[in-house]
């Protein structure tokens, strides 16, 4: 009687674990999604009364932007959350809009909340200025990138 030792035709074991490592990477890579960078985020425009009157009435909201919401739902030194949107518009003071991404630079969850002049990230329970996106408590070490709109009469636009 003859025994054979070659293994039973398939993928070689190095393949098998090596191709392992490729998707473990892949999940950990995909976990840590949130971009640190904000590359991807536009500037903010100052929006605003004051700038408004300065520019003769302001930008036009309605040249292509998303309608968001109106000046008066969102309270000064607060602001409200727009998941769908994934933007968080804020009214640092009195007729001073801006809008920051909703997503967490510390690992990419939504921001849910705007209470005491903080956005909130539940995740983690990091939280940023209404002034300016900076970190006001960590862990995240980054602010959160402005997102353009415009403010024309009460209407608050994407850009």
């Amino acid at each position: 009687m003859t025994v054979s030792f070659q293994p039973a035709s398939g993928p070689a074991r190095r393949t098998v674990v090596a191709a392992a490592g490729a998707a473990s990477l892949a999940v950990a890579l995909t976990a840590c999604g949130g971009s640190d960078d904000g590359a991807s985020a536009a500037p903010a425009e100052s929006g605003g009364a004051a700038d408004d009157a300065a520019n003769g009435g302001g930008s036009s909201g309605s040249a292509g932007g998303t309608p968001l919401t109106s000046t008066a739902d969102i309270p000064e030194g607060g602001g409200k959350v727009f998941a769908d949107q994934k933007v968080v518009v804020v009214q640092p003071s009195a007729g001073e809009f801006k809008a920051y991404s909703a997503t967490c630079t510390h690992q990419g969850c939504a921001v849910k909340s705007v209470s005491d002049g903080l956005i909130n990230c539940p995740c983690h329970n990091s939280n940023f200025s209404v002034t300016d996106g900076s970190v006001s408590s960590g862990p995240a070490t980054k602010p959160l990138p402005e997102v353009r709109i415009t403010v024309d009469g009460d209407s608050i636009t994407l850009a």
